[in-house]
C-alpha cells in the first residue's frame, strides 16, 4: 500500500484531468516481494483523461521496497502524421494530374506522327500543326520537370522520344537529310 500513496503522490504533478487517477491491485494474492502483481486503472477514469497525452508507469526496486513511478508527458503529435498524410494525398493527386496530362499529350503527337508516316503523300507543311503539338508536349514535360514530379532525365528522355520520331518520319518522306549523308554525298 505504501507504493500506491507513492505513486499517488507523486502524480500530483499532473494536469488536474489526471488527478482522479487511482490505482487498484486486481490480483487476490498480496505477495510480500511485489506488492502489485498487476495494475488497473479505476473505472472512473475515461479515454478522454489520455487523449491529452501519454501515462506511463513503472515500478522500480529499491533497497526499503518496491516504488511505483507515474510520467505523464504530452502526447506524441499524430497530428502532424495525419497533415503529412493530407499533404502526400494532395500531392499524389495533383502528380497524378501532371504525369496524365504529360502522357496523353505525348501520345496525341506520336498518334500524328505515325498517321503522317504511313501517308504516301504526304507534304512537308503538315509537319506543321505536329510542331505545335510537340510544343505544347515540350511544355507539359517541362512543367512537370520544373514542380518535381517528373525527374530531369525523364523528361529529357521523353523529349528526346518526340524529337527522334520527329525526325524519323522526315527522313522517312525524305524531307531531312541526316548530315552524315549529305557529307558523304559531297
Amino acid at each position: 500500500m505504501a507504493g500506491a500513496i507513492h505513486c499517488l503522490s507523486s502524480c500530483f504533478a499532473l494536469p488536474s484531468n489526471f488527478r482522479s487517477l487511482s490505482i487498484t491491485n486486481s490480483s487476490s494474492t498480496h505477495s510480500h516481494s511485489t506488492p502489485f502483481r498487476s495494475l488497473s486503472f479505476s473505472a472512473n477514469l475515461s479515454f478522454d483523461v489520455f487523449s491529452e497525452g501519454c501515462l506511463s508507469m513503472t515500478t522500480l526496486r529499491r533497497p526499503l521496497g518496491h516504488s511505483i513511478v507515474c510520467e505523464a508527458a504530452p502526447k506524441k503529435n499524430a497530428d502532424s502524421a495525419a497533415k503529412r498524410a493530407r499533404q502526400a494525398e494532395k500531392r499524389r493527386l495533383r502528380n497524378k494530374v501532371r504525369k496524365s496530362e504529360v502522357k496523353t499529350r505525348m501520345k496525341k503527337v506520336l498518334e500524328e506522327l505515325d498517321m503522317l508516316k504511313r501517308k504516301t503523300d504526304a507534304q512537308s507543311e503538315e509537319i506543321l500543326p505536329i510542331e505545335k503539338l510537340i510544343a505544347e508536349a515540350y511544355s507539359a514535360i517541362d512543367k512537370a520537370v520544373k514542380v518535381g514530379t517528373l525527374h530531369r532525365n525523364t523528361g529529357a528522355r521523353r523529349k528526346s522520344q518526340l524529337a527522334r520520331r520527329k525526325k524519323a518520319v522526315e527522313i522517312h518522306h525524305g524531307w531531312y537529310t541526316p548530315v552524315a549523308q549529305a557529307m558523304a554525298a559531297a
